[in-house]
Order: C-alpha cells, then sequence, then structure tokens
C-alpha cells in the first residue's frame, strides 16, 4: 500500500491545474494519475485557438494552453503516473490503479481530487432507424483523426448536434476540403457559444437548421445518406419535412457525460441535472476528503473556467489535509426554479464571498435572475440575455447569508 497526501485522478487541465494549486498552499506530497500516455487530456487533439483569454490575457491554442500548466507541474517536480488506469475509489479514500509497469497497485491518500473530465454521448444513446454503416463518428473522434492522425474521415459531412465541438469540426471540415451541408440541431437553439456560431459556421456559409435532427441513417457498408427533419414542440420529427441529404460521414455532437463511474463506486452522491457529484463552495462532495472538479463535475464552455474551478478544489484539498479547512454546522442547500437548470456548487456554508456558476434552460432576453431566501431577495440582476450554450457565475457576498438556510435561483421577467 502506497501513501500520498493528496492523489488526483486525471491529468488533464482540471487535473493539473488544481496539483498546482495545492502545491501553492504547501502540499508537498502530490501525485497525478492519467490514463493517456501524456498530460494534457483533450486539449492535445483541440488545435484550434480560442484559449486562455481570462487566464492568461492571451489566445493559445488547446496544446499551447495545456502546456503552460505541464511546464509548470515539470519545473515544481509534482509526480506524474502515466499510462495508468485508476480501477476504483472507496470511501476512505484508497485508490486501486493498474499500469503495465506496477500491475495493480494501491494507494492510500489524505485527500483526492477526481478530475476524470467527460466522455461524448455516442450513437446507440440516440436511437436514430437505419443501418449501421462505416462513416459514423462522434465529433471528438474525428477531431482527433484529423488533427493528430492526420486522416479525414469523409468529404461529404453532415453534423448533428450544436455543441462546441461539432461547430468547430464544421470548419475544420471545411479548412480539409470537405463539404459540410449542415449542422442539425434538435432544440430550437444552438448548444454552443455565440462566437463559435460566427466564427465555425457563418464566416463559412454553413447551414445551421434548428428544430431539426437525423430521423434516418442510409448505406450497408459505407454510409450513403441521412434523412433530417423538423422537430415539433414535443421535439417529434414531422413526416412532411423529411429531407433526403446525400453524404459519406455523419458527425455527431450531441452532449457530454461526465466520467463519474469512480465517483458513484465511491458512493458519492450524484446530480440527476449535471451527471456530476454534489459539492459545496470549496468543490467537496459528500464524503470529507473528496473534491471534484472540471468536467467531471459538471460540462464547462471554456477551459480558462476549468482551471479557476481546479484551483478552488486544490486549495480546499490543502486545507483539508493541513486541518485548516473551516468547520461548520450550517449548509445552505441551493434550489432552482427550472428555468435555472442547475447550480454549482449545490450546497455552501456561507462563511465568505461564493461564487456560484449555473445554467439556464432556455433562450431568455430581457431576462432578471433573483437569489432569495423565501422572504427576502439576496441579489438581483436585471435585463440580461442568458443562453444554455454559456454558463453564467453569480458572486454571492458573505454578509447577505448570514442566517439564510436555503437559497433558491430563478429566472422573472
Amino acid at each position: 500500500m502506497r501513501k500520498a497526501d493528496l492523489v488526483i485522478i486525471g491529468g488533464g487541465p482540471a487535473g493539473m491545474a488544481a496539483a498546482l494549486s495545492a502545491r501553492e498552499q504547501g502540499i508537498e506530497d502530490i501525485l497525478i494519475l492519467e490514463r493517456d500516455s501524456s498530460l494534457g487530456g483533450i486539449l492535445q487533439q483541440c488545435i484550434h485557438n480560442g484559449f486562455g483569454l481570462h487566464t492568461f490575457g492571451e489566445e493559445l491554442t488547446g496544446p499551447e494552453y495545456a502546456w503552460r500548466y505541464e511546464k509548470e507541474v515539470i519545473d515544481k517536480k509534482i509526480p506524474v503516473l502515466l499510462n495508468t488506469m485508476v480501477l476504483s475509489v472507496d470511501e476512505s479514500k484508497v485508490i486501486t490503479a493498474s499500469n503495465t509497469e506496477d500491475g495493480i497497485f494501491q494507494i492510500e491518500a489524505k485527500a483526492i481530487i477526481l478530475a476524470m473530465g467527460c466522455r461524448e454521448r455516442p450513437r446507440g444513446a440516440l436511437n436514430i432507424a437505419g443501418t449501421r454503416p462505416s462513416g459514423i463518428y462522434s465529433a471528438g473522434m474525428a477531431q482527433k483523426l484529423v488533427n493528430m492522425k492526420g486522416y479525414m474521415p469523409g468529404r461529404e459531412v453532415v453534423i448533428l448536434g450544436s455543441g462546441d465541438i461539432g461547430l468547430i469540426m464544421a470548419r475544420r471540415m471545411t479548412f480539409e476540403g470537405a463539404r459540410v451541408h449542415a449542422v442539425c440541431e434538435l432544440m430550437p437553439y444552438s448548444g454552443g457559444l455565440a462566437r463559435n456560431i460566427e466564427q465555425c459556421l457563418n464566416d463559412f456559409d454553413i447551414p445551421l437548421k434548428l428544430s431539426h435532427t437525423v430521423v434516418e441513417i442510409h448505406g450497408k457498408e459505407r454510409l450513403e445518406g441521412v434523412t433530417i427533419a423538423r422537430v415539433d414542440e414535443n421535439r417529434r420529427p414531422i413526416p412532411e419535412t423529411r429531407e433526403y441529404i446525400p453524404c459519406d460521414t455523419l458527425l455527431l455532437s450531441v452532449g457530454l457525460i461526465p466520467e463519474n463511474e469512480l465517483t458513484a463506486g465511491a458512493g458519492i452522491e450524484l446530480s440527476r441535472i449535471t451527471n456530476g457529484a454534489t459539492v459545496d463552495e470549496n468543490r467537496q462532495t459528500e464524503i470529507e476528503g473528496i473534491f471534484a472538479c472540471g468536467n467531471v463535475l459538471h460540462v464547462h464552455d471554456l477551459v480558462d473556467f476549468v482551471s479557476s474551478e481546479a484551483e478552488i478544489a486544490g486549495r480546499g484539498a490543502a486545507a483539508y489535509i493541513k486541518g485548516e479547512a473551516e468547520k461548520s454546522d450550517r449548509v445552505i442547500n441551493i434550489s432552482t426554479d427550472g428555468r435555472v437548470r442547475y447550480t454549482v456548487p449545490q450546497r455552501i456554508a456561507g462563511q465568505g464571498d461564493v461564487d456560484v456558476y449555473f445554467r439556464v434552460a432556455d433562450v431568455y432576453r430581457d431576462a432578471t435572475i433573483k437569489v432569495s431566501d423565501g422572504e427576502r431577495v439576496i441579489l438581483q440582476k436585471k435585463k440580461l440575455k442568458l443562453a444554455p450554450g454559456e454558463m453564467e457565475c453569480v458572486k454571492l457576498p458573505a454578509d447577505k447569508l448570514c442566517g439564510v438556510e436555503n437559497l433558491r435561483f430563478s429566472i422573472e421577467f
């Protein structure tokens, strides 16, 4: 049985930022476990720019952003085990892992930070009618093939889903000489950032078909085409709007799922909305000493927000290890009205100012976000434009949380 003060599962931007944050707080015995052959996580295949504006004040590509953190990890001599798969985590903070050099081994940690990232939702979760030909990829897999392996998945492309990876791959495939016929989105709004819609679709005259989905796949050995259709307000296809598009490639950008098998195995409560753990303002889960951050907690739009959240988790873990974590018997639970889909954190102690991140369920214009305790308004912001594709944040001042037992986030007009 090995021992370590802090073990971080995942060596992507969240894991590295958390490790560096904990080191700054004086924690020396840190170990990062990463199942890939190098650090960086998903950023290794994100060769487009747009990263780092908040964190570094300049535009970087994904690999450049990851290298900034990896270089610091190397300079600070933080140990990393690559090609190491974590098999389980238990509530006593014992980690079971495996690699080719050590076989199966265990590590007993004083604190653990979960930073495993997320995975893409596959075709099997969509129940699309049709055959199973080659030529159907998740957008992230296509991104890896094109950017890291130098392979082109196809030349005539349809993209289902308007998440950020799908939008970016519409532009990338166009750069490589493919023709992107359309980006189809089931919802009446895009799931991606407004800047990506402008830069990736509008700049290249790629049609965005809102309230459309793929209803049938054609082809036996290789994809030959797809049938798309408009959907009604209940998201059911309207038969008379069916349209056949010949193509050899279908890319799926239909959502990301936090990688929380380890979290669930440890008995940690998961949110049914985010599919991540429920946490407090220090990103501590319901099990003391186990923290979560990054896309394993909830899916982020910008990697800069991942890094800042990981720094919170790193500081929280360091305080826990050193016995400096402030104890509080008071827990303020945060609820939402449905227009606000979720908040992170879901509970706070209210001992200091707290940044609360949230997402909305629809596109709202001239909206007011209101935070109340049932009797009085704690915070209110008016005339906001809110969209599901963009995460929002409000700061709750500590002096307004005195005596508060519950908070409710709501949208009003």
